[in-house]
């Protein structure tokens, strides 16, 4: 008797491996051509287009890091206390041309320009002040308290390089060497749909047999995250002729199309066949877990990619599949995800040769250690698996299984997106 297959998506032909998929989506897709100049308010999460360079250096001027008393290091005594003239005072914003520090104590503040020959600075709450003088411990080395100038960036040096998404610190960077407005990739422009006759939209009344469509909201929202443009064109009904009429035209006007359902072997399964009527598949199906049915092609030039149904496979497959697709899209510099190091606290049994994502949540143990405890359903449909998780354990190829005490891949949420 011929042993059944209790996988929902076991049928013949080799799984392409996740690892060489994102190979030939760096060699097959190439980033939109465009750019635009933002200004920096605008500039958060956007893609440098071209490296940006410093027009200063930073700090253009040597400066106090303290409040405190500028000296000349030479001036100070090997031995004991030093005694100066006070001589001078500078705050930040004022000018210290001048004024020297050969012989004298200097009164600074944090952020003042130091006099010449100053190269080191007293904390004020160190020293002992008089009317005219100020009183210096020993043993300050030489230039202590202090910024010098281009300490943190050279005059021409790369402040930001091609291929950066901004983060916020980018853009205060960018701002303190006096850049008003950065050049960029223009924004992806993404067509959106769900198909199946099965779904509903959200606030609909919910004929039977049907479910409402919570993956189109899920890459929706997934994609802002990201920064693209959306367009939303609704739910497409099981019609392999309309898929293909629908996914030419989202093709004139976008720079990837995006779908979720339809890309298995079912009778009803129509958006592989669809897309190989008005273009071409790099591939189809990986070896990830959730996610299997993964469809990337071309359509008159335009990435494609077909998602699974479930919302599990959704958003496991969103973020390690089409997040580097849109990165190399957008001209993006995409570093893997780097998983954190925990202790399994669960059992599981795995196939070799395919990556496996399990929705875990972390709690300490009792003896300190970090532990990842792994949602007690598994089902690709089950959305709550995500919401009461923390994030995802990574169970890579070469393992088929793992037991409490196992040190394993953690992926948090956060780090995916």
């Amino acid at each position: 008797m011929a042993q059944l297959s209790d996988d929902c998506f076991a049928f013949g032909g080799a799984l392409m491996p996740v690892d060489a998929a994102l190979v030939l989506i760096a060699e097959r897709f190439e980033p939109v051509a465009e750019q635009e100049v933002v200004p920096l308010s605008r500039a958060d999460r956007r893609v440098l287009a071209e490296d940006v360079l410093s027009p200063m250096a930073l700090p253009p001027f040597a400066n106090s890091a303290v409040d405190g008393y500028a000296v000349r290091h030479l001036d100070l005594a090997p031995q004991g206390s030093t005694k100066l003239p006070l001589r001078g005072r500078v705050a930040a914003g004022g000018a210290a041309n001048g004024l020297t520090a050969q012989g004298v104590a200097v009164r600074v503040f944090t952020g003042a320009p130091l006099p010449d020959d100053a190269d080191t600075v007293f904390m004020q709450e160190d020293v002992v002040p008089t009317p005219s003088h100020v009183i210096l411990p020993p043993g300050l080395r030489r230039g202590a308290n202090l910024r010098h100038a281009g300490e943190d960036v050279a005059k021409g040096a790369i402040l930001l390089p091609a291929g950066r998404r901004m983060k916020p610190q980018d853009v205060a960077l960018a701002a303190a060497v006096g850049l008003s407005s950065i050049p960029v990739r223009r924004r992806l422009k993404v067509a959106l749909f769900s198909t199946g006759d099965e779904l509903a939209e959200p606030g609909q009344p919910l004929p039977n047999g049907a479910i409402y469509d919570s993956n189109r909201l899920l890459l929706s929202s997934l994609l802002q995250r990201f920064g693209a443009e959306v367009s939303d064109l609704g739910i497409l009904r099981d019609d392999r002729s309309d898929l293909a009429t629908h996914l030419a035209t989202a093709a004139r006007a976008h720079d990837l199309i995006l779908t979720s359902g339809g890309v298995s072997t079912g009778e009803e399964d129509h958006v592989k066949a669809a897309v190989e009527a008005v273009g071409k598949l790099v591939f189809w199906r990986l070896a990830i877990k959730p996610g299997r049915p993964v469809a990337m092609g071309m359509i008159n030039g335009v990435p494609f990619a077909g998602l699974p149904g479930n919302p599990v496979a959704v958003f496991v497959t969103f973020s390690h599949v089409v997040r580097p697709l849109l990165a190399r899209l957008s001209g993006m510099k995409l570093a893997p995800p780097e998983c954190f190091k925990v202790r399994s606290a669960f059992s599981y049994q795995k196939k070799p040769g395919r990556r496996e994502y399990a929705r875990v949540t972390l709690r300490t143990s009792s003896d300190g250690s970090v532990e990842a405890v792994k949602h007690p359903r598994e089902g690709a449909g089950i959305l709550t698996s995500l919401t009461e998780t923390d994030g995802l354990a990574e169970l890579p190829e070469d393992i088929s299984a793992v037991a409490p005490g196992d040190i394993i891949g953690f992926l948090p949420y956060a780090m995916i997106w």
